[in-house]
């Protein structure tokens, strides 16, 4: 029977890298021992997140943390902070400092006649709220300085307001580490603070790793059908929802981009589309087909569905960015 964590201000979790590099275990190791030094917050090093299944002895510790959690991984925050929440681990985006610019934290300049183009959507988490607690999800790939993450997790839990913090060895299990044996994994993760339901993905994958709850919210029911590789239902989404966080592109990796907007800016590189001038949904009918032939099935290529998409989005109305790309377009730069 595994024990619970007991119950403190934060749990700090450090989420080891998939490779035996000596320089991230450095990092890992320094987080944890210093960390660990700092009384009421706990330290739990577990393997990887994103390979780690449910039923795992590190989701189950994991599991029974009822406070605020920091999440030190090599992926980035807003993929660990999905990968945490598919495997039952759910809450509140906590703010984390370290990797932003400056202007990141300023108001938008937008217009609100550019703003308000758009109607609002139910996603899935305004009909489904998250536990009432934060998780602060640290990307371990920004920075190679120590010292940064970890002036970053002693500003997130208030280090400097304890006065008993000792540089002493840990002793009765302050630093509790999860050694689990793992594979890697490849399979799409739903950021569900912009999935809408629309069940794109499910009539795209002819995997089979779709499927719905009983609350009939969509879910990757069977992560491992899942091709290895394969980001082609990330490029169809239209909310840009799905994170495959091993990805080469950051945007389908889980890096934060600004809105929907943002998305819109050279897409195939963004994307990691080849240099060809393929739009999205191309690159994902091209990458299905590949996966299909690999499988011994018939190709689909462009079905009605994807090319009723591509319609769609080339009849919208431009907005604001795009009216300003064609304004940069006319300069003879």
């Amino acid at each position: 029977m595994i024990s619970a964590i007991p119950t403190t201000t934060f749990t700090v979790v450090i989420s080891r890298g998939q490779s035996r590099n000596p320089e991230k275990r450095g990092i890992e190791q320094a987080i944890a021992d210093t960390i660990g030094a700092i009384d009421g917050v706990d330290v739990l090093v577990i393997p990887h997140l994103y390979d780690l299944p449910k039923s795992s002895e590190s989701y189950k510790k994991l599991s029974a943390v009822e406070g605020d959690i920091v999440v030190a991984s090599w992926i980035y925050g807003r993929a660990a902070h999905w990968v945490l929440d598919r495997n039952g681990i759910g809450g509140q985006f906590g703010e984390v400092q370290l990797g932003q610019s400056a202007d990141e934290d300023e108001p938008s300049d937008v217009p609100e006649s550019i703003s308000e183009e758009a109607a609002p959507v139910d996603r899935v988490t305004d009909l489904n709220p998250r536990p009432d607690r934060n998780i602060h999800c640290i990307d371990l790939k920004i920075s190679t300085d120590v010292s940064a993450f970890i002036a970053e997790i002693r500003r997130i839990v208030g280090a400097e307001t304890n006065p008993r913090e000792t540089s002493l060895p840990i002793i009765g299990g302050k630093i509790v580490q999860v050694d689990e044996t793992t594979s890697r994994r490849w399979y799409p993760v739903i950021d569900f603070s912009r999935c809408t339901n629309c069940m794109e993905c499910v009539d795209f994958c002819l995997f089979g790793v779709y499927g719905v709850d009983y609350g009939e919210n969509i879910l990757v029911e069977q992560p491992d059908n899942c091709r290895k590789g394969c980001p082609a239902c990330s490029r169809v989404c239209p909310e840009n929802a799905i994170i495959f966080p091993q990805h080469k592109a950051p945007a389908i990796a889980g890096a934060e981009v600004e809105g929907d907007e943002g998305f819109k800016i050279d897409l195939s590189v963004l994307f990691g589309a080849p240099a060809s001038g393929d739009d999205p949904i191309a690159t994902a009918a091209r990458e299905r087909d590949e996966q299909l032939l690999l499988a011994g099935r018939d190709v689909v290529g462009i079905d009605d569905q994807l090319a009723k998409r591509q319609m769609d989005a080339k009849s919208q109305p431009k907005d604001g960015l795009d009216r300003l790309i064609d304004s940069l377009d006319d300069f003879d730069l």
